[in-house]
């Protein structure tokens, strides 16, 4: 998997790469909007690290509490040590239950384990419910983004889904009317459903129970109707006490969309009368981070998808140009975390720039986490010829003062005098969608020893 060579698919498209740039930044900017109306915002990103960092080195005593305090009411906890022993989980569930329809709200963990095709296989139909899941679910696709999955369609490609899927008017994209379609459309499934299924947003340890925050309220149709709910939790969305679950609150939809709060944030503690609770806890290779201390920030992620909004090398190359569920600063961590052969190229899918890091709501420093991996990527030995010569070659000069300041001079000669073919071609893949400045007629360093009169 190289991402470069899916970024090239998609860039193809400028316009609509233009239009995916300029929709996510204009989600950054609401963001940025919503933060600023929180006078003690910056103390609230403080704690929400504080808490994290606490929960995560003390995970295995927060999990054995969530999981004690959770059986005291009456939930049924399950254990997964990775997503086949989650698929499994839940189809054992659902067949010992004679369970044929299924309705799920989003959860990027059951993404993550491939449950939807697992259960599809074994003859359950599961149907997504929240609407931008339900669209690409229709569309035979994953996710593009880990809040907004159809991010990367325009409305009137959604209109063109919906005639052929659902049977809207051909030809309509008028957002109401195609939103009112998908309700009515999703009523049926939700009063067919035998079964629910929702992520976990929080899990907290002192009370056993959980939250699950949507907009639409897909979650809640689709755990009060049928009898059963499952819940999936990856083992790090663990928090410590109820008080503590104010703090994210206030930061996850900020940080997620720009809005104050999600429309429903739905809290379980323990099954209806009648009715079960089951929560699969999952660790899929999480616990593997906790051995890594330059990674282990990366359990913080509360995933509201800041950092993809504002990622310029995300904006501009679409989420399946990763190759990953999770795609974005955060997804070129876990992704070679998992498998370091397959998704060696993520880490180097990044300017570091450090804008993740600014607006992340738990302050993960995610730049300096993928600057880590890339020395890990390149010590592994599983990087290019090309790419470990250009590497090398680049170490070099920038390690010796005398190389750089020749590799200086020479570049500024050529990039004068030489013609712009020479420079602009074919084989020079990086100048295809980029400019260089004109050459300076000196270097800094020359610049500062003229201008400042400091002495060599």
């Amino acid at each position: 998997m190289n991402h470069a060579s899916k970024a090239a698919k998609f860039i193809k498209d400028e316009e609509h790469t233009d239009w995916h740039n300029q929709a996510l930044w204009y989600i950054r900017q609401n963001r940025d909007r919503a933060a600023n109306t929180v006078e003690h915002w910056e103390q609230l990103r403080e704690t929400a690290e504080g808490i994290k960092a606490h929960t995560i080195s003390h995970l295995d005593e927060y999990l054995e509490q969530f999981e004690e305090k959770a059986v005291a009411l009456g939930v049924k906890v399950h254990w997964a040590g990775d997503a086949q022993e989650h698929n499994q989980i839940v189809l054992d569930i659902l067949q010992s239950r004679g369970i044929k329809k299924v309705v799920k709200s989003k959860s990027m963990l059951t993404e993550e384990c491939g449950l939807n095709p697992y259960l599809e296989k074994q003859g359950i139909a599961i149907v997504d419910t929240d609407l931008g899941e339900r669209i690409i679910q229709l569309l035979g696709a994953p996710p593009s983004h880990i809040v907004l999955p159809a991010i990367h369609l325009r409305k009137e490609e959604v209109g063109e889904l919906f005639h052929r899927t659902i049977g809207t008017d051909e030809g309509s994209s008028d957002p109401t009317y195609l939103t009112e379609a998908a309700r009515q459309h999703l009523r049926e499934k939700f009063l067919e459903a035998e079964a629910g299924i929702t992520g976990v947003n929080f899990g907290i340890a002192e009370t056993g129970g959980f939250v699950v925050c949507t907009n639409e309220g897909n979650a809640d149709l689709g755990t009060s109707l049928p009898p059963i709910h499952i819940a999936c939790m990856g083992v790090e969305k663990l928090i410590p006490r109820l008080i503590d679950l104010s703090v994210f609150l206030q930061l996850l939809a900020r940080s997620a969309t720009g809005q104050h709060i999600t429309a429903y944030s739905s809290h379980y503690h323990g099954p209806r009368e009648g009715k079960e609770l089951h929560i699969v806890i999952v660790d899929n290779g999480r616990t593997d981070l906790l051995a890594k201390p330059e990674l282990l920030k990366s359990l913080h992620c509360i995933r509201c998808g800041s950092c993809l909004n504002t990622c310029p090398v995300y904006r501009r190359t679409g989420g399946y140009s990763y190759g990953y569920t999770i795609p974005g600063p955060i997804g070129s961590i876990l992704a070679p975390a998992k498998d370091i052969k397959q998704y060696h190229s993520l880490p180097f899918a990044s300017t570091l720039c450090g804008s993740c890091r600014d607006v992340c709501p738990v302050k993960v420093d995610l730049d300096a986490q993928l600057l880590a991996f890339r020395q890990e990527i390149t010590n592994s030995g599983v990087l290019g010829l090309k790419k470990r010569t250009g590497l090398k070659l680049m170490g070099r000069v920038l390690g010796s003062p005398d190389l750089y300041k020749k590799a200086g001079r020479v570049a500024r000669f050529f990039l004068r005098w030489l013609p712009r073919v020479a420079i602009y071609n074919r084989f020079n893949v990086w100048g295809k969608q980029r400019e260089l400045p004109g050459p300076p007629a000196d270097s800094f360093h020359d610049w500062y020893q003229k201008n400042r009169g400091i002495k060599k």
